[in-house]
């Protein structure tokens, strides 16, 4: 059991359900979390209780806590009612992952949940929860307080219960889930004419080791021992994925092993240790080569230690088997000490490999100058060829990352033990340009290198012995396993189909926990301001800034404002809020009067409405803020106080995404997050059909000096909620396979997953200008698209808009897994609310909601900007669509065709009883009349035969459901049919920098489109103005035509029965044709005639 705790803290509870009979309840609590169970003490007769205990809990297993649920349940006592049960009140049940650490937690009130659909619950339960490593002391009662007169007794007025043989249940008592897998031992229940139990009286004993505060006291007969059940978990580095059976309410569960998804890639994987009793040679760093057939690598040691230490390299290689010779059968490792000749410094980490298109390097034209010799299996000299610059010429090796194989032919250099010209027989050499002494080696037959599971523990490297020359010339740490891509060691490894550099390699990243800045501006006082003058207060945070509103002083220099400003700050909280107060005379650029600086770290947190205590800061003199003199509060810094208002909101989620596609809508706070509901798993299969992002200078291979081809180095990348995954770069390929697969967790299923794939630029970043990498295509899968429990495997096109058009850049295999839970809960989170309770207690404005999102996406980006490899800005504002708010003529008449699209079925309907009133099919008329006679007659028919149309529809349509999740549609976002002009304007920056020429034709484009807009709502306006007319008065024969033909049509319909009215009306609506004037009727005449407010309109 490790030292681990979870202390609840069980503060109050408020509105409750009275069950006691008498207007009232007497509450108690039972929290229940892994097997052990604890109660609070009852509150007799009070509707609001408060208890204020703290319960602690041991934490059996900290690496499976995530899976364990903690559940809090409200009883009212059964002694103070006049049942022989424990009324339910209510309950709560939360994921024990969500819970933090001591230091952050905060008093969150939680709805009490209902324990079946036809439960009356109402209220909720106060609780502050955390961990803590360190063991909580309680402070012990004094002894009188121990005493029995002093235990809670009930009011005066409580009347006993009368007794009663048939005991309840111990369910009823303290129901306790039936999922947890220890056996509880009961106590002895108190009897019924005594108190209630003291406070944290403790129900059971813990579930494997039980303390000895929770120890039953001693019993007389003693029961027999509780049977102790192990709980299963799950293996420790194993995420559970569980898929629910055929049946949606089944307990059965299936794990699927990770990387199901995605094709088995097999890699040779080497990991080198260390070295130890090499022998002595030049004094330079020891070199180890790995050599596989016709490729090898060369690797330095990351210490940069003395020859004569032992060298440690640490490092791990893994060799794709489909890139590799077919031959090579034998795995060959050796060390070897550089000549003096080279000094280690012509000598640099490389890789070979044979073929073209294989670890050559590319050039930008202009952009990657410079020369280095390269080899090839076969040639006896180096050929030369455009690498990109600063690598260094000398000693003709390439770097390691993308580098070529070497040649056995020419090589020079000495074996240990005096050989000389060669290598031993066995051994591989060093190529051309590479001089140096063979230390040792060791040779493995790939028959017999073990293969293993992803689900095993890593390798253990073992000791092997260096020979060379028939003789041990050392000892190497390493070891040699065969894998595949969910290798543990495989993220971190260098890989022979990527080079091995910092911006190729996959990684997971995390978005900054965003939180809401609430800045309230109360008041200031004793400013040192005029009369005359009005004043305002300026914030600053980061790159974010607010004001108030201008304020004139009153007697004094206060100044009261009482105004709010959000801001979004991220953690870790490092930045200030800086405070300025102005003061503006009219005309007149505003002066500083004063500002204080308020560090973000101890702003309390708030997770819900409740109103925190304001503070009084003191303003420093502005020479104070520009560093001319200290930040004291003596009487020449002293510029007046302000009254503030600060709190984190944690019961907001920071919009970081557009809120149509957003892929989370958890609150910032950890302790407000419900368990997940299922899990989504993505495998990148691959790309193909790319198409060439940049230009490929070739040397050798026969293609001759200045060779120009494409090339692309493709890398995807996922975001969903707060993780962004990004795979490896696979160099110089046009159809990339990454065949990797990645997990997360759901918890809304109405969110949105966007994949991306990019052409990375970054790796060349050593060598060039940075350049941001270019984008090649973006999707969006809805989740609730998403059919659980199976695998959706689709090719999705890469669709790019780019100023000439459209685009098509390849397609993107991806395999797709939403693994749901039972049906129930998934309903169950159709019905809640999808943004947190502070968006509709304290809701945000629009506009303030567009300028936080905004920031949020720049707090993001440059978060992801400081990891290794970083994520471009270019990368996120693409993720997260940025730019989504700007103007587009596209995205314009895109939304307009929707709009008409969603309206389309009332033109339908409108044509549809158009035909019914012309008679165009006898029959169906017919029909109408039928239907329309049965509806009036028995008018409770017409709601039921609403719905039952509308379910034979929905089944109808369900034929032409979409099959699988759907990508990006190019006829939907109106993307072929724009012209040039259009595409120009939405790729424009703001301010524009086009010629004036360009900026005047869109302007007038502009007021073309808008002057039809302004008409459509001029003539809806004119509609509704009409209609108000009717009584308005504004035509008076008109007004008093109506009001008379309402006065008669209200007569007649108090004297004839309703049906024989609808009848009437309605076969007059549909009579036919030949008793109808072709020209319009009477009231639609007479409502165009109406007067509208146009003519009064300047």
């Amino acid at each position: 059991m490790s030292g681990r705790r979870l202390i609840v803290e069980v503060v109050d509870a408020r509105d409750l359900l009275p069950k006691d009979g008498l207007g009232s309840s007497s509450p108690y609590v039972v929290v229940d979390f892994d097997g052990q169970r604890k109660r609070t003490k009852t509150v007799f007769r009070d509707l609001n209780p408060s208890w204020h205990e703290k319960l602690e809990f041991d934490v059996t297993d900290p690496e499976t806590v995530a899976y364990e649920d903690l559940e809090a349940e409200v009883y009212n006592d059964k002694r103070t009612g006049n049942g022989r049960k424990s009324h339910f009140l209510g309950r709560v049940r939360l994921n024990a992952g969500q819970f933090p650490r001591k230091g952050n937690e905060a008093l969150v009130y939680f709805p009490l949940e209902k324990k079946s659909f036809l439960s009356w619950i109402r209220g909720a339960l106060g609780l502050r929860i955390y961990y803590t490593d360190e063991p909580e002391n309680p402070v012990p009662a004094p002894e009188d307080e121990k005493s029995p007169e002093n235990e809670t007794k009930p009011p005066e007025d409580y009347t006993e219960p009368p007794e009663d043989d048939t005991k309840p249940p111990e369910s009823e008592l303290c129901p306790m889930p039936s999922s947890h897998a220890t056996q509880i031992e009961e106590q002895n229940s108190p009897p019924e004419n005594t108190a209630p139990p003291p406070e944290n009286a403790v129900l059971a004993t813990e579930a494997f080791i039980p303390g000895p505060e929770t120890q039953p006291p001693p019993l007389e007969h003693a029961p027999p021992p509780p049977e102790t059940r192990i709980p299963v978990r799950p293996p420790i580095g194993m995420t559970p994925r569980r898929v629910y059976g055929s049946g949606a309410f089944t307990g059965e569960t299936k794990i699927y092993p990770a990387h199901d998804l995605v094709e088995a890639m097999k890699y040779l994987f080497v990991r080198i240790v260390k070295a130890r009793g090499l022998a002595q040679g030049s004094g330079l760093e020891p070199v180890v080569k790995i050599r596989l057939g016709s490729y090898s690598v060369r690797k330095r040691p990351d210490s940069r230690n003395s020859f004569e230490s032992n060298p440690e390299w640490n490092q791990v290689f893994a060799f794709g088997r489909e890139r590799l010779d077919s031959s090579a059968n034998t795995l060959e490792i050796s060390v070897w000490a550089p000549s003096p000749t080279t000094g280690g410094g012509g000598f640099q980490e490389g890789a070979g490999n044979p073929g073209a298109g294989d670890g050559i390097y590319r050039n930008a034209p202009g952009e990657f100058p410079g020369n280095v010799q390269a080899e090839f299996p076969g040639w006896g000299h180096g050929s030369s060829g455009d690498v990109p610059g600063g690598f260094p010429s000398t000693g003709g090796e390439p770097p390691m990352d993308g580098g070529f194989p070497g040649s056995e032919t020419g090589f020079r250099g000495n074996a240990a033990g005096g050989f000389s010209g060669n290598a031993p027989a066995g051994y591989p050499s060093a190529g051309t340009g590479f001089s140096g002494q063979l230390l040792g080696g060791v040779c493995f037959d790939l028959s017999e290198v073990p293969v293993r599971s992803p689900s095993d523990s890593p390798l253990a490297p073992q000791w092997y012995r260096l020979d060379g020359d028939g003789h041990v010339c050392g000892d190497i740490m390493l070891s040699v396993w065969i894998g595949t891509q969910a290798d543990d060691s495989f993220s971190e490894a260098w890989q022979s189909d990527a080079p091995h550099l910092a911006h190729t390699r996959s990684k997971v990243y995390h978005s900054p926990k965003l939180w809401y800045l609430r800045l309230t501006v109360i008041e200031a006082q004793d400013l040192p301001i005029s009369r005359f003058s009005e004043t305002r207060v300026k914030v600053q945070l980061g790159f974010q800034s607010s004001r108030t509103r201008p304020s004139p002083p009153s007697q004094g220099g206060s100044v009261s404002w009482h105004e709010d400003l959000l801001f979004v700050a991220s953690e870790p909280l490092e930045d200030a809020a800086i405070l300025l107060v102005e003061e503006r005379f009219s005309g007149k650029e505003p002066s500083l009067v004063g500002h204080v600086m308020i560090p973000l770290a101890p702003v309390e947190q708030r997770l819900d409405e409740r109103l925190l205590p304001s503070r009084w800061f003191v303003l420093e003199s502005p020479t104070a803020f520009g560093g001319e003199s200290g930040g004291g509060t003596n009487a020449t810094n002293y510029r007046g106080r302000m009254h503030l208002r600060l709190c984190l909101e944690g019961g907001y989620h920071v919009l970081d995404e557009a809120a149509h596609f957003c892929s989370d809508f958890r609150p910032t706070a950890r302790q407000l997050w419900r368990p997940p509901i299922g899990t989504l798993e993505l495998g990148i299969l691959g790309a193909r059909a790319l198409l060439p992002m940049k230009t490929q200078t070739h040397g050798p291979l026969g293609l001759g000096p200045g060779a120009m081809k494409g090339s692309t180095d493709a890398y995807c990348v996922a975001k969903y909620g707060h993780k962004w995954v990004r795979t490896r770069t696979l160099t110089d390929s046009f159809d990339p396979r990454w065949n990797e697969q990645y997990t997360w967790q759901v918890y809304d299923p109405c969110t949105v997953l966007t994949i991306a794939v990019f052409d990375n630029w970054h790796m060349f970043s050593d060598k060039c200008p940075i350049r941001p990498d270019t984008r090649i295509g973006k999707i969006r899968i809805r989740v609730s698209a998403l059919e659980g429990n199976k695998v959706h495997t689709r090719a999705y096109p890469l669709l790019v808009l780019l100023r000439s058009g459209l685009k098509k850049m390849g397609e993107l295999d991806l395999a797709i897994r939403y693994t749901c839970g039972p049906l129930i809960d998934t309903c169950g989170v159709y019905t809640r609310p999808m943004l947190p309770r502070m968006h509709y207690t304290h809701p945000i404005g629009l506009a303030q909601q567009d300028a936080l999102r905004a920031a949020a996406a720049r707090s993001v980006a440059a978060w992801l900007t400081r990891s290794e490899p970083p994520l471009g800005p270019e990368v996120v504002q693409y993720m997260l669509d940025s730019d989504s708010h700007t103007w587009s003529m596209r995205r314009s008449k895109a939304n307009w065709f929707r709009v008409m699209s969603v309206l389309a079925w009332l033109g339908g309907l409108a044509h549809w009883v158009h035909d019914v009133r012309q008679w165009r099919n006898s029959v169906q008329t017919i029909l109408v009349h039928v239907l329309f006679l049965v509806l009036v007659w028995y008018p409770e028919l017409v709601v039921p035969t609403i719905f039952f149309y509308i379910a034979i529809v929905g089944a109808w349509y369900y034929r032409f459901r979409p099959v699988g999740p759907m990508g990006m549609d190019t006829r939907l976002s109106q993307a072929e049919s724009s012209d040039f002009d259009e595409l120009e304007e939405e790729f424009d920056l703001i301010p524009s920098s086009r010629p004036s020429e360009v900026v005047r034709a869109r302007y007038d484009r502009l007021r073309v489109l808008a002057g039809r807009v302004q008409s459509v709502l001029g003539d809806l306006a004119a509609q509704g103005e009409r209609a108000q007319a009717l009584i308005a008065w504004r035509d008076p024969r008109a007004t008093r035509l109506f009001v008379g033909s309402c006065l008669a049509a209200s007569f007649v319909m108090y004297v004839s029965p309703p049906k024989v009215v609808a009848v009437a009306l309605g076969f007059y609506f549909l009579r036919h044709p030949m008793f109808r004037d072709p020209m319009p009727p009477p009231s639609l005449n007479f409502f165009r005639r109406l007067p509208s407010l146009s003519d009064r309109m300047l």
